[in-house]
């Protein structure tokens, strides 16, 4: 089936409660999201039953949750379970240059255990040691910017669109040499002008009262076997997509790939064998608790199933009703600010790894990674899915996690649009700086 514009009206649905209803109802919000997701995802699914047939539309519904959502969820499950079992023990104040410090670890971190692995580790600490700060929101905002997205631009493992990339021919190590200079031009000016910031909103002070605790608390980490867990993550989800699909077999009219059920499972064991080795007493040092998690994966289904149509569309290319846009990306002046700019736009908005695979198709680069101009094309269809899911909450996996977490700690985050409000005003000219000096 050929999806028109109208179907994507649930999706656009689902995002405007994400970002309305929160400010204009925030009691009815919190008590129902997961009522009020589930209605949209349901606003999508009975017409397409309807005009497809209840066994086409369960098909592609099936398809999706099995393939799509439920390996996300049982890597985001593992990498919060995980994560929540580290605990970093001491005397931390967030000042601006210990802030700035881990902000850069964290950046530097998400290209070797992925942008979801380094934030779950980096977070809970950060917060430890801004919780006495009078005004702390940026640093988290800024913490999306730099680790849970920029920062995983240096390898396959770094963020799941370059992972495609990998799984689709391009070399383990092309994103290390071709998106270094990129992701220096964005993350280098943002710690400038973080630590800038800092130093600003750090004179305004602290609340009074002092964790007496924290004061004689020894540096330390409790926990570390999870370090050792952490790591196993993206050496399972490498091991996975190397495997490839040999063996796979049907079930369910589903094709099933072995190595990948193979690799959720070892995810799940990896999530119990961190629940049976860590103390409860280090979880609820950290708050521990599985709301943001279940928030996330609430949201998050009915996100992957509202978006169907829109990447249906977007794979139409020439032939859907996007066609006058894919016609741009030809040769000519301005291609690759073109494909950096619509793969990043989308990709703030769509799920930036399948974002990233219809205009990696689109531009035809796996064939001909090694050319110098398809290269500069894969590069900015790269740089484009992963620098720009930090635009918005749901960009990119991670940022919606943050938030949450954030907010469950007592940390104010930005609203929806006031998100949108830091990302614009403090993205976009980097992006432009970016195009000037190689996407132009």
């Amino acid at each position: 089936m050929s999806f028109g514009l109208v179907w994507i009206v649930p999706f656009v649905g689902l995002l405007l409660s994400i970002a309305v209803m929160p400010l204009a109802a925030p009691g009815l919000w919190h008590r129902h999201f997961g009522k009020i997701a589930a209605f949209w995802a349901v606003a999508f699914a009975l017409p397409f039953a309807a005009l497809c047939g209840l066994r086409a539309a369960s098909a592609a519904v099936l398809e999706v949750l099995v393939f799509e959502y439920v390996p996300f969820v049982i890597l985001l499950t593992a990498l919060f379970t995980v994560a929540g079992g580290i605990r970093l023990t001491g005397s931390i104040r967030g000042t601006p240059g210990v802030n700035t410090l881990m902000l850069l670890i964290g950046t530097v971190a998400a290209s070797i255990m992925g942008t979801t692995g380094a934030a779950m580790l980096i977070l809970r600490p950060l917060i430890r040691a801004n919780r006495q700060r009078r005004y702390n929101t940026h640093v988290f905002v800024f913490f999306i910017f730099l680790v849970a997205n920029i920062g995983g631009a240096l390898s396959p493992l770094g963020d799941p669109p370059l992972l495609l990339g990998f799984l689709q021919g391009v070399p383990f190590f092309w994103p290390t040499v071709h998106l270094f200079l990129p992701m220096v031009l964005m993350a280098a000016p943002l710690l400038v002008i973080f630590h800038i910031l800092d130093r600003r909103f750090h004179r305004r002070g602290w609340h009074e009262e002092v964790d007496p605790l924290a004061e004689i608390e020894r540096l330390g980490i409790d926990g570390k076997i999870n370090l050792v867990l952490l790591l196993l993550i993206p050496a399972v989800v490498f091991a996975t997509g190397e495997a490839g699909a040999y063996g796979a077999f049907e079930a369910l009219s589903l094709r099933i790939n072995p190595a990948t059920l193979l690799g959720n499972l070892m995810l799940v064991g990896i999530a119990a064998a961190s629940l049976r080795l860590t103390s409860q007493t280090t979880r609820d040092a950290n708050h521990f608790s599985w709301r943001p998690m279940l928030e996330v994966a609430k949201l998050f289904a009915a996100i992957f199933i509202t978006i169907i149509p829109a990447l249906a569309i977007l794979r139409a290319g020439p032939h859907g009703p996007l066609a006058p846009l894919v016609g741009l990306l030809g040769p000519g002046p301005g291609q690759l600010a073109l494909y950096f700019w619509l793969t990043g736009g989308l990709s703030s908005l769509l799920d930036n790894a399948p974002t990233y695979l219809v205009f990696f198709n689109l531009a035809d680069a796996g064939r001909a990674a090694f050319g110098e101009a398809p290269a500069g094309i894969l590069a900015a269809i790269s740089a484009g899915a992963v620098f720009m899911g930090a635009n918005t909450y749901i960009g990119n996996a991670p940022n919606f996690m943050v938030k949450a977490m954030c907010e469950e700690r007592g940390v104010t985050m930005p609203s929806f649009f006031g998100y949108l409000v830091w990302s614009g005003t403090i993205l976009i000219p980097l992006y432009l700086l970016v195009t000037a000096i190689l996407f132009h």
